[in-house]
Formats: C-alpha cells, sequence, structure tokens
C-alpha cells in the first residue's frame, strides 16, 4: 500500500465540490482513502490525523489544492490521478436538471421577482454586507447565511434594518422558518401558533422539531445569528423578533432559544419580556434563568422541555405536566442504564462528537452536574480546553461545527467523513465506553445521515463489542430524510436511538454513573 500525493498551487474548488470528489476517488478499483482539501493548517491537522498528509505538503499555503490519495500499488494510484481531473471538471460544470434562467445578481433576481420581500444571502463574507445593503435599501428583510462578515458591518447593517422596520437575520444565521417556509438548516413543522426567536441555529431546530412531535406548529422561526446577543452587537435583531411575534396575530406563545447572552443584553431582553402581551419560554444554555424569570418567563433547562411546554401553552394547557411525562421518562432511561452499563470492564469514559454547537454545550451542561467539566474544543470552563483537537482525554465532548474543524471543509452536518475517522478511532481506546452522536437532519443537511454513519458505526461495534453509541435525532417526520427511516437504520447498525439530545446525554450520564460509581454527583 502505498501514500502519495500531489500540490496543485492556486487551484480553488469550494468545500463541497472537494467532498464530491474526494468521495468519487475513495470509491476507485484500488483506492483505499483519499482526501482532497484546500492547504489551510487545519486541512493539514486533519489529514495528519487520518494518515494522509505527505512531507511536501509542508510547503503549501492556504491557496493551494492538496490531493492525498492511498492506495493498493502505483498502479491504483496513477489510475485515480488520471481520473482527478474529469472528476473536478464535470462537478464545476454539472448542471441542474432544467433550463431555468439563474441571475447572477441580486438585481437580477429582484427583476424576476419583484414582490419578493426576503433575501437569503449566501456569497463569500466579504461581500455579504454589501449584498445584504443592498437588499435593505430595497425593502427586503434579509437573512445572511454567509459568516466571516465583520461585527461592525453587522451592527451597522441592523442599526439600519432597525431603523426601516427590516429583520436582519445573521450572518451566520443558519435556519429559519418564515411563512412556513423553512430557510437553510431548518426542519419541515405544520404551521401553528407558536413563535421562536433563535440566537443559535441547532437550538432552533431542536426546539422547533420537539414542538413538532407534540403536534404543535410554528409560526415564524426566526434567526438572529450567535453574535446579536454579544456586547458589540446588543441584541439589536433578538429584541425586534421578539417585537414583531408579539404583534403577530399568529403566534400566542413565543419562545427565546440562546447561548448565554451578554448581561446587559439579558437585562434588555428580561425587561422586554415584563412588557409582552403573550406567554414566553426560554432557555438560554448556561445562562441565569431567574433573571428571566422574575419577569414573567416560563424558563427551561432543556432545549426538550422548552418545546415540551411550548407546546403545551400553544394547546392551552398547562405545562404541568411536562415535568411528569419527564420523570416517567427517567425511570424507563434508568432500565436501560442498567442493561448497557453492563459487560463494560475497564471502560469508563466518554467521547462526544456532535455536529451542532448548541447541543454540544447543552451535553457539557446537562453532564456537569455528575461528570464536572469534560474536555473539549468549546468548554464551558475554558481550563478545560483540549491542548490537541485531535487526542481526546477523560471525557471528551467535541463540536466538530465549529471553525476548529471546518475552515475549508464542509459542516460535519453535510459531510460525514471526519465525525466518521473519529467515531472508529475513539472505538480503538480500550476506555472508552459510551460514544454520544447528534443527527440533525432537515433541508441543506445530508440526504443520506443513516447511509453515512452506519458503516462507520458497526465497525466500531466490531472494534469494540462492549461499546455503546447513543444517537439523538434532531427532525421530523416531513424532513427530506424522513425521521423514522432514519432511526430504524441506525438502530439496525447497533445505535442506540433517543428521540432528543436531552435525553441521549441523560441516558448516557446514567450509563457512565454505571461504570464508575465516582461519577455520581
Amino acid at each position: 500500500m502505498i501514500t502519495k500525493g500531489i500540490i496543485r498551487k492556486g487551484a480553488y474548488f469550494d468545500s463541497v465540490t472537494l467532498m464530491i470528489v474526494s468521495r468519487k476517488l475513495s470509491a476507485l478499483e484500488g483506492v483505499v482513502d483519499s482526501s482532497i482539501v484546500m492547504g489551510t493548517p487545519e486541512n493539514k491537522a486533519i489529514l495528519e490525523a487520518a494518515g494522509l498528509l505527505i512531507d511536501t505538503f509542508a510547503a503549501s499555503s492556504d491557496t493551494d489544492l492538496l490531493v492525498a490519495i492511498q492506495a493498493e500499488n502505483q498502479e491504483k494510484y496513477d489510475n485515480a490521478l488520471t481520473a482527478l481531473d474529469a472528476m473536478l471538471e464535470a462537478v464545476r460544470h454539472r448542471k441542474d436538471d432544467h433550463d431555468e434562467f439563474q441571475p447572477a445578481s441580486f438585481e437580477g433576481a429582484l427583476s424576476l421577482l419583484p414582490d419578493a420581500n426576503l433575501a437569503l444571502i449566501s456569497v463569500a463574507g466579504k461581500h455579504a454586507a454589501r449584498e445584504a445593503e443592498k437588499a435593505l435599501e430595497k425593502g427586503l428583510h434579509v437573512m445572511i447565511f454567509s459568516d466571516n462578515v465583520s461585527i461592525e458591518d453587522e451592527k451597522r447593517l441592523k442599526e439600519m434594518g432597525r431603523d426601516k422596520g427590516l429583520l436582519v437575520m445573521g450572518p451566520d444565521c443558519g435556519t429559519a422558518i418564515i411563512n412556513g417556509v423553512p430557510l437553510a438548516f431548518a426542519n419541515v413543522v405544520e404551521r401553528g401558533n407558536i413563535g421562536i426567536v433563535a440566537a443559535s441555529g441547532t437550538g432552533l431546530q431542536e426546539v422547533s422539531s420537539v414542538i413538532a412531535h407534540e403536534g404543535a406548529g410554528i409560526s415564524q422561526a426566526i434567526g438572529t445569528g450567535g453574535r446579536d446577543v454579544k456586547e458589540a452587537i446588543g441584541g439589536i435583531m433578538f429584541l425586534e423578533a421578539m417585537d414583531a411575534l408579539d404583534r403577530d396575530d399568529r403566534t400566542a406563545v413565543i419562545v427565546l432559544v440562546s447561548k448565554p447572552p451578554h448581561p446587559e443584553v439579558l437585562r434588555k431582553i428580561a425587561d422586554r419580556i415584563a412588557t409582552m402581551t403573550k406567554p414566553v419560554v426560554s432557555i438560554f444554555i448556561g445562562g441565569d434563568m431567574r433573571v428571566l424569570e422574575k419577569r414573567g418567563s416560563q424558563v427551561a433547562d432543556t432545549l426538550e422541555t422548552c418545546g415540551l411546554i411550548a407546546a403545551a401553552l400553544g394547546r392551552g394547557e398547562s405545562p404541568d405536566g411536562v415535568l411528569a411525562r419527564l420523570e416517567s421518562r427517567t425511570r424507563e432511561l434508568d432500565t436501560l442504564a442498567e442493561k448497557e452499563a453492563a459487560g463494560k470492564g475497564g471502560r469508563k469514559f466518554l467521547r462526544g462528537l456532535f455536529s451542532g454547537g448548541t447541543l454540544c454545550d447543552e451535553a457539557q451542561l446537562i453532564l456537569k452536574k455528575s461528570l464536572g467539566d469534560v474536555w473539549s474544543n468549546t468548554p464551558l470552563n475554558p481550563e478545560y480546553h483540549l491542548a490537541d483537537l485531535w487526542k481526546s482525554c477523560g471525557h471528551t465532548i467535541v463540536d466538530l461545527g465549529d471553525d476548529d474543524f471546518t475552515v475549508g471543509r464542509p459542516h460535519p452536518m453535510i459531510d460525514f467523513s471526519l465525525r466518521n475517522r473519529r467515531l472508529v478511532e475513539e472505538a480503538r481506546n480500550d476506555d472508552v465506553a459510551v460514544i454520544l452522536l447528534d443527527v440533525v437532519l432537515g433541508y441543506g443537511s445530508h440526504p443520506d445521515p443513516a447511509g453515512e454513519l452506519a458503516p462507520a458505526i458497526r465497525k466500531a461495534r466490531e472494534l469494540a463489542p462492549g461499546i455503546t453509541i447513543v444517537c439523538s435525532i434532531t427532525g421530523t417526520v416531513g424532513d427530506p430524510q424522513n425521521r423514522e427511516d432514519v432511526e430504524r437504520r441506525l438502530l439496525e447498525a447497533g445505535a442506540v436511538v433517543m428521540p432528543t439530545n436531552a435525553a441521549a446525554v441523560s441516558l448516557v450520564e446514567k450509563i457512565l454513573v454505571r461504570c464508575e460509581p465516582s461519577n455520581r454527583g
């Protein structure tokens, strides 16, 4: 077997194109593994972890294309290189299955849809602010999917939007549901009377999916981008969205979802809650919820509980029954944990491999009660920041959707290759008892997550028959991937599947306490 590679100077391709071509190369006869990435330091670290880092790559720069191929022999390697250029060109110039005109500019798009009232901006960050400003000047609400927009531009655009009575969702806003239409990474839910304001994409997805499971629906789900609740922005759009939902005739219940806002922003949100005419349910992962509770909000300690309370209020019911339901499930999880903890031997540690940043934070917060702080690339306690992102220690939970891993690569909701590799690697460790995964469905996510994960789950269980792999699913039966089908296939692969992130983490906690009594808080 040989591992070789080449550098293509100044040859830029977007990360999704490179992912597709790399898969095609790996599928060729005699090719064991391959990776095609831009030469960023982060990508070189990924290549090294995968055993694909070639010595000559040390001389490459961020703008160079790195091609690494592991093949059975030189002939198979040469065949793969010969096929590479044709694959790149085929993917780059692929056409949709229709001949409709696709406008090349904002002005062209607006001329085709003169009655449009919302623009979704997804261009390189350095151009996004300019395009968003054009849309605002034309009187359109804006959703900025792009990241790498300066904080100064964000504040300027949001102040402009506020002055014009327009929403500016983002930058780096990954999820919204407007007038029943899912935007970017969003799930298929029914229309209903529950409105959501969220400074967290996967938090919005988790809560809206729980609401959908309860048979309730969403009036509007407005994402703001995570930086909106930071001190520099001051919660401009979070507050505007709250007001919009309070005025909306379709909305009867308002849900607020975020990571901890800056204290001054938290005070502003609490003051605004006190003036609102509709019931409010809040979950700020790791934040001081007492501030909101004192100003009249119902508060929740998990995203799941938040969705359940909102659904009950949306039906005109008391939320008191939610806690009783969760207590009943706790007894079920105790029984399952006893079964899964048996036969672990010396295995006692957790490895969490997440694609959703808020779900990763929620997991750390839940586990803190019994396990204490856990190691992470995005730890709640900075003292537990991993020294090496590629080497776990003790209980470790990694957010693979963080910039540490996504510079020059598709998001892990799209590209499962990195998480699959790490899943198998973690299973080789004799002290790992549980591997925890989130599976996020919806538009924009991988069309076949179970097909991607199942082989890696089976391989991990072959390597470590005593290991438990727990998956949560964020999504609905209406999603393109179909939640029920994904669940069935993950179960067939040997995973334990839980309906929510909170349920999955609670099960993991119970298993680990039984594996290592010292974990008991």
